[in-house]
């Protein structure tokens, strides 16, 4: 894949690392923006184009970069296993190899997927790295939560904006996934973020979206927990292999690190439920005030239809307010079986 493939939907990004590449590429770029909007090709597309450069053979330097995971020596690419990035993984993979020289060709590049999963230890000990850096290496740190990076990191890159994809573009790439209509409705009910639309058209997604529309607050919590226990167990082996592997891990970081994964995937999915709540309430609206052709669930007009009937829209524009408040409120760390109890309460009134 070209960069410019890669960046198909991304126009301002496409422009930016086309000049840098014309120019010659910064030592260090901060691709930020929402999960899905194409950032990961994005980096492999200039990571194989900045090591085709000098390479002996630049096509196969570059085929070889593209492949996921890649077998070029000099292309470094790391993610989180669990809820954060390793210490000890940031330190010898990034760090410490950034000096080596490279294998073959002039460069050497580094990828960090999810950096803002990196701990401030990582992130202080990584500045000396994105100050001073060789002339040979290259840093591409991934955020889709920019503001959770220490600023002095952010500061030190070279800041690439990325757009959550068009409608048309995460249909595209769920074509076959599902039925028409309902592959329309994930597709906007996504917010650009192809990896979120194919959860909506996963069994698990299907649960949670009908939980979310049916205001079934209980078994909304439950696919919640259901996730976080899933994630927390995946995080718990993954640590496991990481220390069979040599990594230093105490039994109590192992047991802390894969709860943390799996508190922030239950919250995730609670969100993700209000978040479809609210957009239902919104499409109620719209449908109460005859313009359904901008409703987000395209596969529910019917229903959207039968509920909207002698509705005044000001209820549920109201009622998506209040859903609002609480994915706000979530945020402040409140309890979020009680900040649902209370939601319920505060929609009655608003929705007899």
């Amino acid at each position: 894949m070209s960069l410019a493939e890669a960046t198909e939907h991304q126009p301002r990004a496409r422009v930016a690392l086309s000049a840098a590449l014309a120019a010659g590429p910064s030592h260090a770029y901060l691709f930020r923006g929402p999960r899905g909007a194409g950032k990961g090709a994005a980096a492999r597309a200039l990571a194989a184009e900045i090591l085709a450069t000098g390479a002996a053979d630049p096509d196969d330097a570059r085929r070889r970069a593209l492949l996921d995971p890649s077998p070029h020596p000099d292309l470094v690419w790391i993610a989180p296993r669990g809820a954060q990035h390793l210490v000890e993984e940031v330190r010898e993979q990034v760090i410490r190899s950034a000096s080596y020289r490279p294998f073959e060709g002039e460069r050497r590049v580094f990828v960090i997927e999810a950096a803002e999963a990196m701990r401030d230890e990582s992130q202080n000990a990584l500045l000396k790295t994105l100050e001073e850096p060789p002339e040979f290496a290259h840093l591409i740190l991934l955020s889709s939560e920019p503001e959770l990076l220490l600023e002095t990191v952010a500061s030190r890159c070279q800041a690439v904006d990325f757009a959550p994809l068009p409608v048309e573009a995460v249909e595209a790439a769920l074509a076959g996934g599902g039925e028409g209509q309902e592959i329309a409705a994930a597709a906007r009910l996504s917010g650009g973020d192809v990896e979120r639309a194919r959860l909506l058209l996963s069994d698990a997604g299907r649960s949670l979206r009908t939980a979310a529309l049916e205001q079934d607050w209980k078994a909304l919590l439950e696919t919640a927990e259901a996730a976080g226990e899933e994630v927390e167990a995946a995080a718990r082996e993954a640590l496991g292999e990481q220390v069979a592997a040599g990594f230093k891990r105490s039994a109590r970081e192992i047991t802390d690190e894969a709860k943390r994964a799996g508190r922030r995937r239950r919250t995730d999915v609670l969100d993700l439920g209000l978040e479809l709540c609210a957009a239902w309430f919104r499409d109620l609206a719209a449908v109460a005030a005859g313009a359904e052709q901008v409703a987000y669930n395209r596969d529910r007009l019917d229903q959207l239809r039968a509920r909207a009937a002698g509705l005044d829209p000001a209820a549920p524009r109201r009622a998506a307010e209040l859903v609002q408040e609480t994915r706000r409120r979530f945020e402040l760390n409140v309890s979020e079986e009680l900040a649902l109890e209370a939601l319920l309460f505060r929609l009655a009134p608003v929705l007899a």
